[in-house]
């Protein structure tokens, strides 16, 4: 063994020993079988790849090269007709193996995935959040989904709801005299409510504005005589008919799991269903803290 070998498994050495120092300064837990393998694929990658490239290095200074030359050359240097190196065809070949030994029976190895397990605990802590929250009290619904807005909707609706002039859903109030005009127009089945689409035209002209004013000013005051259109679904007190339909006067728990669940398309762009990314209970402090806002 040359001394660039020697020089080269030194530097390994090293390496892994500055690695197992690294490994026991941030207390890893080596009883983990993940932890283990990966620390042992390092050590075999350190050896492998330090004395494989000074094998070769080595090789490449002494040796030279043998054997018949094909018949072309390019600019007068030509190829030999030397077969692959047995060391590289074996390794490719153990490669392709491995590959497929991989996905179709060792991914992930034994059958763990760090993902399934973090998912699995994520449900397990789910049902007991459920369990423990299920009888909350109004306060505590209220606060909860205070937290949740303020990481989950405030970055499009803003800190305080008002939709950051404009860009997103203005939850200071139900709906503004242009939504209203723009659903009457054109229809709306963004949120699958059990009564189906609400097909556009239902109104135009003045109906639809007078419509649009009473909506969009929390229907107050004389209700216009053309609201009978509306009323048909959304009942005479505009609340959703037992939730069959939109409440279109005020914030509900039915209406905010609707959206939360189908997304739905305002000016900033659409917003994605939040479909299982939140508990029943969440959705429904969710709900209880918009209704709040004013």
């Amino acid at each position: 063994m040359n001394s660039l070998v020697i020089k080269a498994l030194a530097f390994a050495a090293v390496l892994i020993i500055g690695t197992l120092v690294a490994v026991k300064s941030m207390n890893v837990n080596m009883d983990d079988t993940i932890n283990q393998l990966t620390l042992l694929g390092a050590v075999a990658i350190a050896v492998l790849a330090f004395g494989v490239s000074a094998k070769y290095i080595n090789q490449m200074k002494t040796d030279t090269a043998t054997g018949e030359l094909v018949d072309h050359n390019w600019d007068g240097i030509g190829e030999y007709k030397n077969e692959l190196p047995s060391g590289w065809a074996y390794a490719f070949l153990g490669t392709l193996i491995w590959t497929v030994w991989y996905w179709l029976v060792g991914y992930p190895v034994n059958a763990y995935s760090q993902i399934g397990e973090y998912n699995q605990e994520v449900l397990e802590y789910n049902k007991k959040f459920e369990e423990k929250h299920k009888n909350a009290d109004a306060a505590t619904l209220k606060a909860m989904g205070e937290s949740i807005f303020l990481v989950q909707c405030a970055p499009c609706h803003g800190e305080t709801g008002d939709g950051l002039s404009g860009k997103a859903q203005d939850f200071t109030k139900r709906m503004s005299k242009e939504q209203v005009l723009n659903v009457i127009t054109n229809g709306s089945d963004q949120l699958k409510y059990p009564m189906g689409a609400m097909p556009g035209g239902m109104a135009s002209g003045a109906d639809a504005e007078a419509i649009a004013a009473y909506v969009a000013g929390g229907m107050k005051g004389e209700q216009p005589a053309a609201f009978g259109v509306c009323a048909g679904c959304h009942g005479m007190d505009g609340k959703g008919n037992g939730g069959t339909a939109p409440n279109i006067a005020e914030y509900d728990e039915t209406l905010v799991t609707a959206v939360l669940t189908h997304g739905k398309k305002g000016v900033i762009g659409a917003m994605p269903s939040f479909k299982g990314r939140l508990t029943p209970v969440q959705e429904k402090a969710l709900a209880s803290y918009i209704s709040t806002i004013k």
